[in-house]
C-alpha cells in the first residue's frame, strides 16, 4: 500500500465503521463455525496495522505476519502479540503444521502470485486446520481505493473458488457479504469512475452515519452461512487442505 495508507488506517480502524463491523462478522463466522472447545493456535498473516490482533487473541495463542515495517512497529504496540517480517509466499516464517487457524483479511488481492500464497499458508496448517480468507468482490466495483491501496485485483465468487483450488484448498463455507451496503457503495463508486474523480474516501463519517452503518454492515453475520448473499462488496471463505 502506500505509505500514508498505514498512517490513515492506523488512526481509523479502531472506530470506523467498516472494520468494527467486519470485526464482529470474523468472529462470530470463528465462533460458529471454527472454534473446537480448546484454544486454538492462530496466524494473522498480512496483520497489517494490527486492529484485528485483539479480536483475535480471544480464540488462543495469536501469532502476526506482516512485511511492512512501519505497519509491524504499529501492529505490535497495540497488543501483546508477537509480529514477524515476513511475505508472502516466499518468506513466510511460520514452521509447517504450525496452526490450527491461518486468517488472511483483506490481503490476497494484494499478491500478485495468489496461488503460490495460498499453497504457502496450507503448509503452515495442522492436518485439520483451517483458512479464514476474506477479499474485496466485483470487479466491476475498482475504484481509486483499490489503486491506492495496490490491489491487484477483485474477485468473484467463481474466480476465488479457482485459485483456492489450484492452492489445494476445499472450501468449507463460501459467501459474499457487505450485501446489505452494496448499492450505496456501488453508486457511490460507479458515480466516481464515470466523473472521473480520483477521490478516496478514508475519514470516520459522522457519529450517527458512523454508527448506523456498522449497526448495518454488523447484522450480516446473522446472515452469513443461514441465508444466500448472492452478491457483495466482499467475499468470506473458510477452507481446508484439499
Amino acid at each position: 500500500m502506500e505509505r500514508s495508507a498505514y498512517t490513515e488506517m492506523a488512526a481509523i480502524d479502531e472506530n470506523h465503521w467498516w472494520y468494527r463491523a467486519r470485526r464482529s462478522i470474523v468472529a462470530d463466522v470463528i465462533q460458529k463455525n471454527i472454534v473446537k472447545g480448546h484454544p486454538l493456535s492462530i496466524g494473522e498473516i498480512g496483520c497489517g496495522t494490527g486492529s484485528n490482533l485483539p479480536t483475535l487473541r480471544h480464540f488462543g495463542d495469536l501469532i502476526a505476519v506482516e512485511p511492512d515495517a512501519q505497519a509491524r512497529a504499529i501492529a505490535a504496540n497495540r497488543c501483546d502479540t508477537k509480529v514477524l517480517a515476513g511475505r508472502l509466499p516466499d518468506d513466510l516464517p511460520l514452521g509447517p503444521n504450525s496452526l490450527d487457524l491461518a486468517v488472511m483479511l483483506d490481503v490476497l488481492e494484494h499478491i500478485e502470485d495468489d496461488v503460490a500464497a495460498l499453497k504457502a499458508v496450507l503448509q503452515t496448517l495442522k492436518p485439520q486446520g483451517k483458512l479464514l480468507l476474506t477479499v474485496p468482490a466485483l470487479p466491476s466495483l475498482w475504484s481509486p481505493h483499490d489503486e491506492e491501496h495496490h490491489h491487484k485485483r477483485r474477485y468473484t465468487a467463481s474466480s476465488l473458488s479457482l485459485v483456492l483450488g489450484q492452492a489445494g484448498l476445499r472450501i468449507e463455507m463460501k459467501s459474499y457479504f457487505n450485501t446489505l451496503l452494496l448499492p450505496m457503495i456501488a453508486g457511490i463508486r460507479w458515480l466516481k469512475n464515470l466523473t472521473g474523480s480520483k477521490s478516496v474516501d478514508t475519514g470516520i463519517p459522522a457519529p450517527w452515519l458512523n454508527g448506523l452503518l456498522e449497526a448495518i454492515f454488523a447484522f450480516e453475520r446473522y446472515l452469513i452461512g443461514t441465508l444466500p448473499m448472492p452478491l457483495g462488496v466482499s467475499l468470506i471463505v473458510i477452507a481446508r487442505a484439499d
